[in-house]
């Protein structure tokens, strides 16, 4: 069988549309502009604050959530927030890093919005989406790790409810962990030339981190550090994860194959494989797509087991990600043999059969009494024997019960 690896401009694409690009901005000592004494304005002052910005309120009627602010000292150190008693103005922009504004009616939106464009300052007018350069969106507070929720201002409390799940998700050693992190890893780097080792390191930690909601216990810095170094003198090694990937429903494949496809280095897929399974792959992974039935010339199996070998060799984590489960009706077999001849670490994530989709989709399982006539599931290679051909592979029957 001719098996031909498409060309990178035929490779489905990584991402799907974004409405808007999630960017986290740094805004230490950067000044900030908040144009009125809302409520609503307070609260994007406090959290513009919480990040280190110089942030300069403008408003002649200061609320009481602004005054009580106004009255507080910023938790950040590099913070301050002054408050100006009169209406913003166009100069009040120059030099701004951000400009936010709650503003009464369209007509004071619609000036803000021009006076800010005009400065070239990024600015949003709160509960006004049509004057809004960038949206702050729902936040998950584990400072060094931080997450943010857009719905791009389509169903803020659907963000608000899905901010609710996700703290559920994350246990608040999450911030003593990262900080941690944070203060590691310049000498991992140092330890660590290889950007393999050091994802390996990494993802070590990211497993340590989960494994308890405990903060991290003292020595464990060195112990992490001692990892470091053992990581650095050990051989580069890969390995190939051949994975099935169902019918082609994302929600059908295993936790193992979901996490092997967020460990690879290169994906290997089928033309078979839905773009919602490759939508759950590391992005950074490279993608090959292997066409077994275009008939064409550009590679054969034996040279996509020279790659693979190669690949691991050089210390890649390889998946060879096909529909279905292909340990029923692949030639998973003869890759794996020929891998494991040549001392390359081979895992096996089986997946949904395809043929077991329908009888999913109709509701009653294939061995239905009522229903099902007697179920058998013959190797392909096995049909000539059935009429007498000696070259034929065999069969396997599973009949339905009595």
């Amino acid at each position: 069988m001719d098996v031909l690896l498409s060309p990178p401009s035929e490779v489905p694409a990584r991402i799907e549309p974004l409405a808007k690009l999630p960017v986290f901005w740094a805004l230490e000592g950067r000044r900030v502009v908040v144009a009125g004494g809302s409520d609503a304005a307070a609260w994007k002052a406090e959290l513009l604050a919480a990040c280190g910005a110089l942030v300069d309120v403008y408003a002649d009627a200061p609320g009481q959530a602004c005054l009580a602010l106004l009255a507080r000292r910023p938790q950040h150190a590099a913070a301050h927030v002054v408050h100006h008693a009169r209406r913003w103005e166009a100069a009040d922009l120059d030099g701004a890093a951000l400009a936010v504004a709650d503003c009464e009616d369209q007509a004071e939106a619609r000036c803000f919005f021009a006076a800010s464009r005009m400065a070239g300052v990024p600015v949003n007018v709160i509960d006004k989406p049509e004057f809004c350069q960038f949206q702050f969106g729902s936040i998950i507070n584990r400072s060094p790790v931080i997450v943010a929720i857009s719905t791009d201002g389509a169903a803020p409390i659907l963000a608000q409810t899905i901010r609710r799940k996700i703290e559920t998700l994350l246990p608040h050693s999450l911030k003593a962990w990262a900080t941690l992190a944070k203060r590691l890893r310049g000498q991992v780097t140092a330890r660590l030339a290889s950007p393999h080792a050091r994802r390996i390191f990494w993802e070590r930690f990211a497993d340590q981190v989960f494994a308890s909601s405990n903060t991290p216990e003292e020595g464990v810095a060195g112990a992490l550090l001692a990892d470091a170094e053992r990581l650095a003198e050990a051989p580069a090694r890969g390995r190939i994860t051949f994975v099935g990937a169902g019918p082609g429903d994302a929600e059908l494949l295993t936790l193992k194959a979901v996490r092997a496809l967020q460990a690879a280095d290169v994906i290997l897929f089928d033309d078979m494989v839905s773009a919602e399974v490759l939508e759950l792959a590391r992005r950074e992974a490279k993608r090959m797509l292997i066409n077994g039935r275009s008939g064409g010339t550009w590679d054969r199996q034996e040279n996509i087991n020279v790659m693979m070998a190669k690949l691991a060799k050089s210390g890649k984590r390889v998946v060879w990600l096909t529909s279905g489960d292909p340990m029923v009706f692949g030639r998973w077999g003869e890759e794996i043999t020929h891998l494991r001849d040549k001392d390359i670490l081979v895992d096996v994530v089986p997946g949904v059969a395809a043929w077991a989709a329908p009888f999913s989709l109709d509701g009653f399982p294939p061995s239905h009494r009522d229903r099902a006539e007697p179920l058998h599931a013959v190797d392909r290679r096995a049909i000539p024997r059935l009429s007498g051909d000696r070259d034929g592979a065999g069969v396997a029957t599973r009949k339905r019960a009595s």
